[in-house]
């Protein structure tokens, strides 16, 4: 997870300088012209002219100008705390501008050390260092000086606590993470102001690390609402499977599917699962099927014994047969071919399901070889090749849980050959007494 350290630093550093009268955002008009007025009785006009020449220099961009003017200048023996003040203030806004954030901190500790600093100026400092370490990657003390801040600030803004937030999810303390967001959360509300999605993606991030999967669940519904991006029906129907709420985790996937944001294989791959979850193995078929023509979804043994599946839990064994022979001549077991040969017998193709059984226990690694055998066996029946049938069940039998079913098959064998033996003897007879007959016959007639 990404958090946006980097701030709009030029706009929150938040220069107190008489020269442009900038102040902290959350000033009123009141205090700027009380600040202003100030300004202009406690600095003397040598300061007021260097920092304006300074400023020239800024405005050009020539920042170790204005740096090398505003250090000549600094010299706290000749300045007043005021102009001190104002001094270092600027020197701070132009290291800042430098990318020089070291020396901007070291600048702005030394700012909050004069005495009689304006409380005002005192607390847009101390947050503008907190904002400088964030930057650095300092967090410890980031977040002391915005506890420091929060002591200071009477009526602080959503961000401040967002930033708080963000420095707990840098020392990695997701617990205490939730408070902050939640503060910004209510005094946006309480502003007319719009929570940040950046802000729900945090809180999410926090309730996450908790394993709160039903506040998860409801901040991912809220940014589907205001942000609808793929991610967030994914992490919707993650918080559905951790929760356990496999209707809503399905329609969370098929909605994410309508709207076409499926786009990669496991994504398909899951919603054709999720099909079968919900007893719509047609669907899982038709989506799988689709999506290999395309390409999205591999043709390897997996998917297509996947597809396999979906067509034969559609009762489509027709169907689930070329799935079903392009994932057996992928697999190194014979578990699929014995499925192939299951599917055959289903539709009466004895002879390629006798094929597809003797290839499944010919690569073996079968986790119910008597199975397999039972299989062959029915198929061999109906081939009428009884001797060999017979085998197959006698192989199965040896197997506790097959033998009844194997003998049963094996008597029903033996009754057919046994019937089969009666009918010869019968046809035979009649043959005979056919034969005798028309020699009597024939011999009347040579009498005759």
């Amino acid at each position: 997870m990404q958090i946006k350290n980097r701030f709009s630093y030029v706009a929150a550093v938040a220069i107190a300088l008489f020269l442009h009268g900038n102040v902290s955002a959350q000033q009123t008009e009141e205090e700027s012209r009380s600040q202003e007025t100030k300004q202009a009785q406690a600095v003397s006009k040598e300061v007021y002219d260097k920092i304006q020449e300074a400023q020239e220099l800024v405005d050009a961009k020539d920042y170790p100008g204005a740096m090398r003017i505003l250090e000549r200048l600094y010299n706290p023996d000749k300045l007043t705390e005021y102009e001190q003040a104002n001094v270092l203030n600027y020197m701070g806004f132009v290291y800042y501008n430098m990318d020089d954030a070291k020396n901007a901190i070291r600048i702005y500790d030394r700012l909050l050390q004069i005495p009689g600093l304006e409380p005002q100026l005192a607390k847009q400092t101390t947050y503008t260092l907190a904002q400088l370490n964030m930057m650095e990657e300092n967090y410890p003390r980031t977040l002391d000086l915005l506890n420091r801040w929060f002591t200071l600030e009477s009526n602080p803004a959503p961000e401040p606590y967002i930033l708080k937030a963000q420095v707990f999810y840098q020392l990695q303390r997701y617990k205490e993470m939730v408070e902050p967001i939640e503060t910004a959360m209510r005094i946006a509300r309480e502003r007319d102001k719009e929570a940040k999605e950046d802000w729900y993606v945090l809180l999410n991030f926090a309730y996450f690390q908790e394993e709160n999967y039903a506040k998860v669940r409801d901040i991912q519904k809220v940014l589907l609402q205001n942000w609808p991006k793929k991610r967030y029906w994914f992490s919707l129907a993650g918080a559905y499977t951790e929760l356990g709420e496999d209707q809503n985790l399905i329609a969370a996937y098929d909605a994410a599917y309508t709207q076409g944001l499926l786009e990669k294989e496991n994504e398909y791959v899951t919603m054709a699962q999720l099909y079968m979850q919900r007893e719509v193995p047609y669907k899982a078929a038709k989506l799988l099927e689709e999506q290999m023509e395309k390409g999205v979804v591999n043709k390897n043994e997996k998917n297509y014994r996947l597809l396999s599946q979906a067509w034969m839990l559609a009762q489509e064994d027709d169907k689930a047969i070329p799935a079903l022979q392009e994932a057996a001549s992928r697999a190194n077991d014979g578990e699929l071919d014995v499925r192939l040969a299951n599917s055959y017998l289903n539709i009466g193709e004895y002879d390629e399901c006798v094929s597809a059984a003797n290839d499944g226990l010919r690569k073996g690694s079968l986790k119910n070889p008597d199975n397999a055998q039972i299989t062959l066996g029915m198929c061999l029946y109906n081939l009428r090749k009884y001797s060999d049938a017979k085998k197959a069940f006698q192989a199965a039998a040896k197997v506790q849980k097959s033998r009844r079913m194997s003998n049963q098959w094996i008597q029903v064998i033996d009754a057919e050959v046994e019937r089969n033996r009666q009918i010869q003897l019968a046809q035979e007879a009649a043959r005979k007494k056919q034969a005798e007959v028309e020699a009597r016959r024939a011999k009347a007639e040579r009498a005759a």
